[in-house]
């Protein structure tokens, strides 16, 4: 394309568009991290996201910077605490799915952990967020555990959230009240 003056311009390549996996459920994590800080200055309970537990092999001494590590055992779920007394423990997760929730975000030694937590008198439950649908559902485990036991589907149907969980809304303060489905729903 020539411009006025004698100014040319050359065309630049075509940007490629970058997908990247590496950030995926960071704006349901991000409203939760929110929510627990906001319930732990109101001392309403104590909740943290549990980090994963991951073993370095090798360290870069110059640079302070670590340039080997592994997984170094299966991660259970993201938060636990305690709220009332009682422990509380839970999985964050989020789909562009509209019509249903993959069982394949939900590991087996997850489902385990759930099922022990649910054995010992804990609160255990799933949050998911539809983020095509601008819906987040708490789904207490026992009704997970349940549904996962009595089909042999793949994944969770939207229809199974809007019956047997609980739509969270989102608001300013805490930002996902899920602590006022616990209390109403989940025994506490």
């Amino acid at each position: 394309m020539n411009y006025p003056k004698g100014i040319k311009v050359t065309p630049q390549k075509e940007l490629k568009k970058v997908i990247t996996y590496g950030n995926r459920g960071m704006s349901l994590e991000n409203d939760l991290n929110i929510t627990n800080e906001f319930y732990r200055d109101q001392d309403r309970a104590i909740i943290y996201k549990k980090p994963t537990p991951i073993k370095i092999s090798k360290v870069n001494y110059d640079t302070m910077k670590i340039t080997e590590a592994f997984f170094e055992s299966p991660s259970t779920t993201d938060y636990n605490g305690v709220y009332k007394g009682r422990y509380i423990d839970f999985e964050a997760k989020e789909t562009d799915n509209i019509t249903s929730f993959p069982l394949k975000n939900i590991h087996k030694h997850q489902l385990l952990h759930m099922r022990r937590v649910l054995d010992h008198q804990g609160i255990c439950f799933l949050i998911v967020r539809f983020n095509k649908r601008h819906e987040t559902y708490l789904l207490f485990a026992k009704d997970l555990l349940q549904f996962i036991e009595g089909h042999e589907q793949k994944s969770i149907p939207y229809t199974y959230f809007q019956e047997k969980a609980y739509l969270l809304e989102e608001q300013y303060h805490p930002r996902i009240n899920y602590l006022k489905v616990v209390e109403e729903y989940g025994g506490v």
